[in-house]
């Protein structure tokens, strides 16, 4: 980013607060959404003596240290990854907003990855807990996707990173909709509805992070499932969640597609 309007070490703080207050929303995401319950009422409460939560004490981070990760009213303990999911996501808004500041991609696409850091955190820890993708995640991030993509497209005159951000919608869902077919044990429906948004948005980046986002899920699943395998926490048969794999290699493809797609051709003296 170029002479920015903004201070870098203005705009990471800013986004690194902004984010824990996300966070703090996920929590509630998170719990609420698998179960079928709305997010927005009741309050939030304590489980155990029911009391709503105020505001004082539901401050991002601050609150749990301040209450020694404690209920104030019946001294219940709080589970430490509440504050955790604060900190996670605060530093994931940091570190997108440094990739813009540094150059890594153009900061009128930054919005579209505040959302996935976001949606993705959510949807990587209803997955781990429940082994699906909500609907009411992975579907407005299409419209979302398509909104900031168009958006930023207008912002930057490139209209040649349309037709890619159109083949990685196209790609990644074909694929993953023959494998939830030809491999139902590993995949489901829910992926493949993650994979379109996530093959459009890594496409708009380019062709390097579109390909290299899309393998690099496979590849941190299979290098996660051999660990689980050795460790004897998992067998042969096991059913991860795939779609935290699918999200980390999406974010392995925009912030590192490009040199590693680079060292590759390098490799193999195509470049």
């Amino acid at each position: 980013m170029t002479d920015p309007l903004i201070p870098a070490w203005f705009a990471i703080t800013v986004t690194a607060v902004f984010g824990g207050l996300i966070g703090s929303f996920l929590n509630v995401v998170i719990w609420r959404l698998p179960r079928g319950m709305s997010v927005v009422h009741p309050r939030s409460a304590c489980p155990v003596c029911k009391r709503p939560i105020a505001w004082y004490d539901n401050i991002p981070v601050l609150s749990y240290l301040v209450l020694r990760g404690r209920c104030r009213t019946c001294s219940t303990g709080i589970s430490l990854r509440y504050p955790a999911v604060e900190l996670l996501t605060a530093a994931a808004f940091a570190g997108v907003t440094i990739g813009a500041y540094q150059g890594v991609y153009p900061a009128a696409i930054l919005p579209l990855l505040l959302f996935w850091a976001a949606a993705g955190i959510a949807l990587a820890l209803i997955d781990l807990d429940h082994h699906r993708l909500p609907d009411a995640i992975t579907l407005p991030a299409y419209i979302v996707s398509f909104v900031f993509i168009m958006l930023a497209t207008a912002l930057t005159g490139d209209l040649s990173r349309l037709l890619p951000a159109l083949i990685g919608l196209i790609a990644l869902s074909g694929l993953y909709l023959l494998l939830a077919f030809g491999w139902r044990e590993g995949m489901g429906l829910g992926d493949v509805k993650l994979a379109g948004s996530l093959g459009m948005t890594l496409g708009w980046f380019g062709w390097p992070q579109l390909i290299v986002g899309g393998f690099s899920a496979f590849i941190v699943g299979a290098i996660v499932g051999i660990a689980l395998i050795i460790a004897r926490r998992a067998g042969r048969k096991s059913g991860l969640p795939f779609g935290p794999f699918m999200l980390i290699g999406a974010a392995i493809g925009i912030f590192a597609g490009q040199p590693i797609a680079g060292f590759y051709l390098t490799l193999v003296g195509l470049a």
